[in-house]
């Protein structure tokens, strides 16, 4: 039987932890699997898969169907979490997945501020007040702080060059 290498992400806890599993594991594997990891699986955590809308759940004897090798393993508080943006003048909210890179939100508000793509390229997410920009890669809920279940972005040119 062939084993999986997961990487596992803990909002609230910066970087990632590798797991070795089963290739046909059961959700209950899965959580004994991420408790030996001292990481704490009860009713109010949930275990998403890569980008998944929907965390894992179902009885602890079903398999969990989307693990593939190198995937991502989201352990959150949060069901979802609640994206604010600023650009220019306006405000939108829209909630996302934990496990939501920033490069998804970034597309989102693209789209739902009728921004070109060519202007889209040319803007980044920075965390509302601060200087801080996520690399696109990033999760959502490693830039939520502590246990929120918020983010806030100001939707910003990545660099002006006046001339």
């Amino acid at each position: 039987m062939s084993t999986l290498a997961l990487f596992v992400q803990v909002h609230g806890t910066p970087g990632l932890r590798e797991l070795q599993l089963a290739e046909a594991v059961t959700l209950g594997e899965l959580h004994l699997a991420l408790e030996s990891l001292g990481i704490k699986v009860d009713d109010e955590t949930f275990v998403f898969i890569d980008e998944a809308e929907k965390h894992e759940s179902g009885p602890h004897h079903e398999p969990v169907a989307h693990l593939k090798h190198g995937c991502r393993v989201h352990v959150s508080r949060c069901k979802q979490i609640e994206v604010t943006i600023h650009y220019l003048d306006k405000t939108a909210k829209h909630a996302f997945a934990p496990g939501a890179r920033v490069r998804a939100v970034k597309a989102w508000a693209a789209q739902h501020f009728h921004v070109s793509p060519k202007d889209a390229a040319e803007h980044v997410l920075q965390l509302c007040k601060s200087s801080d920009r996520p690399s696109s890669d990033t999760p959502l809920h490693q830039v939520a702080k502590g246990h929120e279940c918020t983010v806030c972005f100001d939707f910003v040119p990545e660099k002006r060059v006046e001339g």
